[in-house]
């Protein structure tokens, strides 16, 4: 953040270089910012990047031959971005404030290199770049700085016997959920900050200082808050792991006795909601989440049963008994389609869960999340714990077969529901 959006937001003055000089020297700007030291003369040359004392660059120099080098080669003239800072048209003087410092360069070594010193494999590091969110690179191509901090995690899951293919999933998992973090911020950084700076008559220059020195004080912040809430994740899904441990455990002494009248965990989803997002933005998935949250709420209260959270594209349920957790599942997803809303599915499943922190965990809630993810758009799909627990009522239960679901050893008996005629 802080970056301004685009180069008519830019323009500050002719010098591009403002802040303190490090000492950088020629070949180490060039190294680290991945150009060619003629490369870095000739922006010297041009007058758009300008050395210090004893031709020493800043650590801006270097983002800024990176950049600038990005920008030829989607086109863009040098002599043109040169014009333009002469003229006071464009400046990247921005670069030199805090907010930038994060921005690693190019280390000295290569991804084969790399490859070779650590035992990690060559495949393995080449997406580590694609989970900074940048293309595959070649294994002749230098490994950025930060890049390097994931190395010895890498070595320690390998030598602790993690599969690769289960590694790269963890890094691309990695890499996608961040960069939708990335991109979320900068939707808000634009319409909170910048676009309403603009909009008070707030000269460019004085504009761009502002959202810089803002990016500045408030990244620190940003970082510690999304540490906290990945915290709090990690707790609630170990949480999760350790209760179904416990209940394993029990089982397998024989001490976890079978509930006569199991309570129902109940997931409700809407298809192609993450599809929509890309579409519509934020906003328009946002009402809709809003939608769907006034609709089912009022379903699921009249069965006594209650909305335990809100999961962006569903909602997660909290049924005293199965049957009516099985009439709401109906009504909901009846009650969504006729509200031209994308169709839902539902899953349900009957067992003993654990609270806490207004939360519900353990095997049932998972299993109900995962029968919830193979239901089909406007289904409700249960298992055979619930049809057990809820024969004899105003619907009809068919079975599709055993069911292999993701994540679950074994098959499942799995039952759609319909009204009965």
């Amino acid at each position: 953040m802080g970056a301004g959006q685009g180069p008519l937001h830019w323009g500050q003055g002719p010098q591009l270089c403002c802040g303190a000089v490090s000492g950088y020297s020629r070949q180490e700007v060039a190294q680290r910012a991945g150009v060619d030291p003629d490369y870095l003369d000739r922006l010297v040359e041009l007058g758009i990047l300008t050395p210090g004392a004893g031709a020493a660059f800043s650590p801006g120099d270097v983002l800024r031959a990176r950049w600038l080098q990005s920008l030829e080669r989607a086109g863009v003239p040098l002599e043109e971005l040169a014009a333009a800072v002469g003229s006071g048209a464009l400046s990247l003087s921005f670069i030199d404030v805090p907010a930038f410092d994060r921005f690693a360069g190019l280390s000295a070594t290569t991804f084969q290199q790399l490859s070779a010193r650590t035992g990690v494999p060559l495949e393995l590091l080449l997406v580590v770049r694609e989970a900074f969110g940048f293309a595959e690179p070649r294994p002749q191509d230098h490994v950025h700085d930060n890049e390097l901090s994931v190395v010895p995690l890498l070595q320690l899951q390998l030598s602790e016997g993690f599969r690769p293919v289960v590694i790269e999933r963890w890094l691309r998992v990695y890499g996608d959920s961040l960069r939708r973090i990335a991109e979320t911020e900068t939707a808000w950084w634009n319409s909170e900050v910048v676009m309403p700076l603009l909009a008070s008559g707030t000269a460019e220059v004085e504009m761009l200082q502002a959202q810089a020195d803002l990016g500045s004080r408030m990244n620190p912040l940003i970082e510690h808050a999304l540490l906290a809430i990945y915290h709090g994740q990690q707790e609630h899904t170990w949480t999760q792991g350790f209760v179904e441990l416990v209940e394993s455990a029990l089982e397998q002494a024989g001490l976890h006795s079978r509930l006569r009248r199991p309570p129902a965990m109940c997931f409700l989803d809407l298809t192609g909601y993450t599809r929509l997002t890309e579409e519509r933005g934020d906003a328009a998935a946002a009402d809709l989440a809003a939608r769907l949250a006034g609709l089912v709420r009022r379903s699921s209260q009249e069965h006594d049963g209650t909305p335990v959270k809100w999961l962006g594209d569903g909602v997660m349920f909290y049924f005293r008994e199965p049957p009516d957790a099985v009439l709401a599942a109906v009504e909901m997803v009846e009650v969504v389609g006729s509200q031209g809303l994308p169709p839902a599915h539902v899953g349900i499943h009957a067992g003993p869960v654990v609270f806490q922190d207004g939360d519900y965990f353990g095997r049932t809630v998972n299993l109900a999340a995962r029968i919830a993810d193979y239901a089909r758009p406007g289904e409700v799909l249960v298992s055979q714990e619930v049809v057990d627990a809820a024969q004899g009522g105003p619907v009809m239960f068919t079975e599709i077969g055993p069911v292999e679901l993701k994540g679950v050893p074994g098959t499942l008996r799995l039952y759609t529901v319909r009204r009965n005629a």
